[in-house]
């Protein structure tokens, strides 16, 4: 295919992350950007790199020189620029979720399907090797059958009233804060490494922070408040805060805890895998540690070091034993996967590698966040995961 160029539609918090892992692959041109507005994709062009600026989505998903739309928006705009773009006949790499909907992401399925086109959702933490590590343990049986799945993923960037988010409010963000952000990313992850489907899920959700200050001007994500930004108050209709029961297709039993209202932990990632032989953790915040658990022997903290991972796995580790790797490099490891993939000119329908996250993975983490709102509506009960 030789040079691929992108174009990314929307740029704030997570745009400039898509932008340098694409650029770190030597293969890729940053061609476009587009924005809210004419003015604010020249400023966001220029700070990227990128050749064009768009004031409109569909002037960018239009641009022949564009053979990837990267799509990170708010969530509510990611189906209508998901479906342009591939009815423009361009691949799609969106950020999660992959529409506001599980309806909306079904029709987005479907939409993929009939064009061959290539599709990917950006569950980023699949990319980081020592995950892979645990995917390809769980996977050769090292702890045996999965038996009880566990963990949380605990933020602090929400914990004042003053905190605020576009992602708070259901008309931009979706039905979901919390576990929509952060929770999807927890489900992702361990059904990636556990090679299991989540089948029905109990929720139990609360809003810590009923009503916060909303700021006078745009915000984005992680950003503290100024005094003279805080504007009015306002009621929020989303939970900063849930509780999670888990059945897994094998019979296995989970739990997961989501928050943003969590003083102490920035972007604190927990999945443990408990099996018959033996357990199997990965924290966010040390990724460069994979923690096993025996009975009868002491137990093991494998440091990321090429030289000690799997074959298999070996090419998502790019330094050596010692040299941290973090983030931006998953971040990274997961754009390879998939641009590697769209270079290869294979169907799209071929085998995917392994941190590629497919838009029918997309569509699961919607019905899955889904399934735990109607089920924490319903008073706490199990509730059928319909996908």
């Amino acid at each position: 295919m030789g040079r691929i160029g992108m174009g990314i539609v929307g740029a704030g918090f997570v745009g400039p992350h898509h932008v340098d892992a694409v650029r770190r692959l030597g293969y890729v041109d940053i061609v476009a950007v587009a924005g809210s507005s004419e003015e604010s994709a020249r400023q966001k062009a220029e700070q990227l790199g990128a050749r064009k600026a768009y004031g409109d989505f569909k002037a960018l998903v239009a641009d022949p020189d564009v053979h990837v739309v990267h799509v990170a928006t708010p969530n509510y705009l990611h189906y209508a620029v998901t479906s342009e773009a591939l009815a423009n006949g361009k691949h799609v790499i969106s950020d999660k979720p992959l529409a506001a909907t599980a309806a909306e992401s079904k029709r987005l399925v479907e939409q993929l399907k009939d064009s061959g086109l290539v599709g990917a959702v950006t569950f980023n933490y699949r990319g980081n090797p020592l995950v892979q590590q645990a995917r390809h343990a769980v996977a050769s049986g090292l702890i045996g059958t999965p038996t009880f799945l566990h963990g949380y993923y605990l933020q602090d960037w929400l914990l004042y009233e003053t905190d605020y988010s576009w992602r708070l409010e259901p008309e931009k963000g979706g039905a979901s804060s919390a576990l929509g952000d952060i929770g999807s990313h927890w489900c992702d992850l361990a059904q990636h490494v556990s090679g299991l489907r989540i089948t029905h899920v109990l929720g139990d959700l609360t809003t810590v922070i009923p009503r916060r200050k909303k700021p006078r001007g745009s915000r984005e994500a992680f950003q503290t408040a100024a005094d003279a930004d805080r504007g009015d108050t306002v009621d929020i209709r989303v939970e900063d805060l849930a509780s999670v029961l888990v059945r897994f297709d094998n019979g296995a039993r989970g739990s997961f805890s989501v928050g943003q209202v969590c003083a102490g932990h920035k972007n604190d990632l927990v999945l443990e895998v408990c099996g018959s032989k033996a357990s199997i953790r990965w924290r966010q915040e040390h990724q460069n540690e994979l923690w096993i658990g025996h009975r009868e022997k002491a137990n093991e903290i494998l440091q990321k070091d090429p030289s000690l991972l799997d074959p298999a796995v070996r090419g998502y580790a790019h330094l050596p034993g010692g040299h941290q790797e973090a983030w931006a490099d998953a971040f990274c490891n997961l754009m390879r996967d998939i641009y590697g993939f769209i270079a290869s000119g294979q169907k799209a329908d071929a085998a995917h590698p392994p941190a590629f996250a497919t838009f029918e993975d997309g569509y699961r983490a919607n019905c899955t966040v889904e399934a735990i709102l109607e089920s924490a509506r319903r008073g706490g009960v199990w509730t059928a995961v319909a996908c």
